[in-house]
C-alpha cells in the first residue's frame, strides 16, 4: 500500500524544513538533481504529516531524513546514499559508503541529527521554496501550498 501522496515510482525526500542543515540538503538536491528523479516535502507540511503518519514515524520530533520510493521507506545513512545513488555522476561513487557497516553509518549520523541544530542552527518557521522550485515539492503538486509552518520544536 503506499502512503498519502505517492505514487508507485516515486522518490520523495521528507526533510525538517526547520533545519539550517536539512533545508542546505534540499537546495543541494534541487541543484543536482537535473533529471528531477526526486521530489521534496517538509515533514511540517501536511503531506509530510501524513506521510508520517502513514508510516507511524513522530509528527513533532524529527530524528531522521526520509526517503520513500514507492512503497519502501529509507532512513537516517541508507536514505542519505539512496538519494546520493538518484544523482548524476559524480555523487553515486559515494555509495561506496555502503561498505561501512550500517550500524556505524547510522551511528554517525545520529551523532549529527541529535546535534544539528546546535551545529548549524534553526529556522523560525519553514522555508517556502522559491516559484523557480515549487514545483519540486510534494505540496505543490497536490495542495495549495501554505504560507508557512511553525517549528514545533523551536527552543
Amino acid at each position: 500500500m503506499l502512503a498519502p501522496h505517492i505514487n508507485q515510482s516515486d522518490k520523495v525526500v521528507l526533510f525538517d524544513g526547520v533545519c539550517k542543515l536539512c533545508s542546505a540538503w534540499a537546495r543541494f538536491l534541487i541543484r543536482f538533481d537535473k533529471r528531477r528523479m526526486l521530489k521534496l516535502a517538509t515533514m511540517q507540511s501536511p503531506e509530510g504529516q501524513a506521510i508520517l503518519s502513514f508510516y507511524g514515524r513522530p509528527l513533532e520530533q524529527y530524528d531522521s531524513l526520509l526517503l520513500i520510493h514507492g512503497e519502501r521507506l529509507y532512513s537516517r545513512s541508507t536514505a542519505v546514499l539512496k538519494v546520493l545513488t538518484s544523482l548524476p555522476f559524480p555523487w553515486p561513487a559515494l555509495a561506496v559508503f555502503y561498505v561501512i557497516p550500517k550500524c556505524v553509518r547510522d551511528w554517525l549520523y545520529d551523532r549529527v541529527a541529535l546535534n544539528r541544530y546546535s551545529l548549524f542552527g534553526q529556522y523560525e518557521r519553514c522555508l517556502l521554496p522559491s516559484s523557480e522550485h515549487e514545483a519540486r515539492f510534494l505540496s505543490a503538486a497536490n495542495a495549495p501550498h501554505p504560507t508557512e509552518f511553525k517549528s514545533p520544536t523551536k527552543k
